[in-house]
């Protein structure tokens, strides 16, 4: 994959003043400086995590208003192109905008928040399919917005088929109710997040796996290769307002890899994973950036960007994943392990966007998950998604590890030499 991607690029990276590997150490990253002249257009952007960054739960962070109310001029207008990425899935954006405007007091468009599921617009080999959606709020307005044309939820087909979901007694079906054989096979299966009902979603996943989109009959052999399954926001845990980690759509995940491999004796593939630490997503979130600079009139490319959040196995690690992209697209010698429904289309050319991006830097505050009692840090590598194992060490370190969003912010500007 990474040969074909080497080969796409040395029109685009002959261009590009690499600026190096990054430093594996915050300490020692902070002594790396890129002087430059204070610019009205700056040639930097933000990437921001939300929960554990901006707010907990429903409590936003104090240091987070005061950070944003410095990202922006008298009139509400950003001085940085920013972008907001979580690894959330059960909302629009445009609600998620309104509720982060409410919470920072200045205005957020649509355009800067980018969901866990937004990359899938640009899957658009799946769009016509009958897909099969899992996860909770408004699933089905989600996958219609995101371009799918033919959409399915969980309780639609539960509907469909009665006899299926029986592991809660008080709704189990007692009257014998056939199922729907005119109903149209499921041809893919969209894992938006985490459901209210694990055990129902659960259950009826398997089943359309191992059926092949229509569990009218016994199945003696699972269908191989298995429906696509498309993937969003592999957090294992995120943090809200409990003193701990909360367990989030990767925990779902990993139940629905087990059961499936337990069953059939074989392991779930997805064809596309979406959401951080997928590199497609920073790949997305960079080119809203970008945008964003274009659209202010900004005439300098952006160089650098910044990654700000609260999970080393998400936020940290993914922003360091793009990082290895941004840095081996120019050479010739391919990178071992990555994944084929990253940034690639079939034919071998980069999903959509061709960023002029060089460097993407990982920035960890000390608001979320990942800064325990008495300040002791937590580095477990198995947190991360399975089929990002083996986890190098090195991309769980930040580049640079601040207090708060703010404290992040003032380093940003400093490093960059832009007035605050």
């Amino acid at each position: 994959m990474w040969a074909r991607l080497h080969s796409f690029w040395p029109a685009i990276s002959q261009h590009h003043s690499l600026l190096g590997r990054f430093c594996s150490t915050s300490s020692s990253a902070r002594n790396v400086s890129f002087p430059r002249p204070a610019t009205r257009y700056p040639s930097f952007g933000l990437v921001f995590d939300i929960d554990g960054v901006i707010a907990r739960g429903r409590d936003v962070i104090p240091a987070a208003v005061q950070a944003f109310h410095e990202l922006v001029d008298a009139q509400g207008h950003f001085r940085v192109p920013t972008t907001f990425v979580t690894n959330a899935s059960n909302t629009l954006k445009y609600h998620k905008a309104e509720q982060l405007s409410e919470w920072l007091g200045i205005p957020i468009s649509s355009d800067q928040v980018v969901m866990a599921h937004s990359p899938l617009k640009w899957f658009t080999q799946y769009h016509n399919k009958h897909v099969l959606v899992s996860g909770q709020g408004p699933v089905e307005a989600i996958a219609l917005n995101l371009g799918f044309t033919n959409v399915c939820t969980i309780d639609a087909f539960r509907r469909q088929f009665p006899a299926l979901d029986v592991v809660d007694h008080s709704r189990r079906t007692w009257m014998t109710v056939p199922s729907n054989a005119s109903f149209p096979p499921i041809e893919a299966v969209v894992l938006l997040g985490e459901p209210v009902r694990w055990e129902t979603s659960l259950q009826l996943l398997v089943d359309v796996l191992m059926s092949n989109g229509l569990p009218l009959y016994r199945v003696d052999q699972p269908p191989l290769p298995h429906l696509p399954v498309l993937g969003c926001n592999m957090d294992l845990q995120w943090m809200a307002g409990a003193p701990m980690p909360r367990f989030g759509h990767g925990a779902f995940l990993t139940c629905l890899e087990a059961l499936y491999k337990k069953i059939t004796g074989y392991t779930l593939t997805y064809s596309a994973l979406v959401g951080k630490p997928c590199e497609i997503t920073y790949h997305y979130a960079v080119s809203k950036v970008e945008a964003q600079a274009i659209k202010a009139g900004n005439v300098n490319p952006i160089r650098h960007i910044y990654c700000i959040g609260d999970n080393v196995n998400a936020d940290v690690f993914g922003a360091n994943l793009y990082n290895e992209f941004l840095q081996n697209r120019a050479t010739p010698e391919p990178v071992p392990q990555q994944r084929n429904y990253s940034l690639v289309n079939r034919d071998g050319t980069l999903k959509e966007h061709r960023s002029r991006a060089e460097r993407c830097f990982s920035v960890l505050v000390q608001t979320g998950v990942h800064f325990g009692p008495g300040g002791e840090r937590k580095w477990e590598s198995d947190h991360s998604p399975r089929d990002f194992l083996p986890v190098d060490e090195r991309l769980l370190q930040p580049d640079f590890d601040c207090r708060d969003v703010l404290d992040a912010i003032h380093l940003i500007f400093e490093r960059e030499s832009f007035v605050s």
